[in-house]
């Protein structure tokens, strides 16, 4: 009787051997990297990103009061929920991040790969790019980005992110973990593609005269800051949008919806000040 030969077992220096090249892997590296940076930036700026949500969906003031801002908010967190409280939504922020920027940044190296083939970007291929990173990125980590964004709303009682999955789909269906993902992509993808040709033109031209090494680090963040603010300010609207939808989804059932009813709501404040 023949005995079939079995495939020899790899040997500890082989398997070594292999995730080193999986890990020297540039998709596999893009990921890693944009986890890592994405975590920092996440653990640096979560407060903000709470009170961006609670200014976004403040109910409209009493009659003649004024409208509280930033620091008034920040104060009353710090005040009735301790200085952690500025932290919360910490929990689904890292889960959304670590996958969904290291998602983003694996995409977006495998397009340059597949449709520039090493040439530089030009400003539309900028857009084109990032918004076709973002995008996937967006779809895969949307019913995460709904529970960060219901936790630090301070709305909801969710214990845990299981639970919050668990409480999304039992009373909303699946259509509740994916509510204002429209929103979100008209946010998220115009920023990221608008972001990435700002970023991209703005080092060009200041790279345009030859830089000493020392000052790159300088000259990206620089353009780094100069691009976010930009794509901010054109992508705002679609955030605020995306934020009530998320949580509110049965007030807000689709975008025409939301601006109509987000629109009177701020021409009622508007009207409340001029009777006043």
């Amino acid at each position: 009787m023949i005995q079939k030969s079995r495939p020899a077992l790899l040997q500890p220096q082989d398997v070594g051997d292999r995730v080193e090249t999986l890990m020297l892997h540039p998709v596999i590296k893009a990921f890693l990297c944009g986890s890592v940076s994405g975590t920092c930036s996440t653990l640096l700026f979560q407060p903000l990103d709470l009170l961006k949500t609670r200014l976004q969906t403040l109910q409209p003031s009493p009659h003649g009061s004024r409208r509280i801002g930033m620091l008034a908010l920040l104060l009353k967190v710090v005040r009735t929920e301790s200085l952690l409280g500025l932290w919360k939504g910490m929990s689904p922020s890292i889960v959304r991040c670590v996958p969904g920027v290291g998602i983003y940044f694996g995409t977006l190296y495998s397009l340059k790969q597949y449709f520039l083939r090493g040439h530089p970007p030009t400003a539309l291929e900028s857009v084109i790019l990032g918004v076709g990173s973002r995008s996937v990125a967006g779809v895969c980590m949307s019913p995460i980005t709904v529970i960060k964004t219901r936790y630090e709303s301070g709305r909801y009682g969710y214990e845990s992110i299981h639970a919050a999955l668990r409480s999304i789909y039992r009373n909303e269906g699946h259509r509740g973990l994916f509510s204002g993902l429209t929103a979100t992509l008209l946010r998220d993808a115009p920023f990221s593609g608008i972001y990435l040709m700002f970023y991209n033109q703005t080092k060009n031209i200041m790279l345009h005269d030859q830089l000493d090494v020392a000052f790159l680090p300088v000259v990206n963040f620089s353009c780094g800051i100069f691009a976010g603010i930009l794509a901010s300010l054109v992508t705002q609207p679609a955030d605020v949008i995306k934020t009530h939808m998320q949580l509110s989804p049965v007030k807000f059932r689709w975008i025409g919806q939301a601006v109509t009813l987000i629109f009177k709501a701020l021409a009622l404040i508007q009207m409340d000040k001029w009777y006043y």
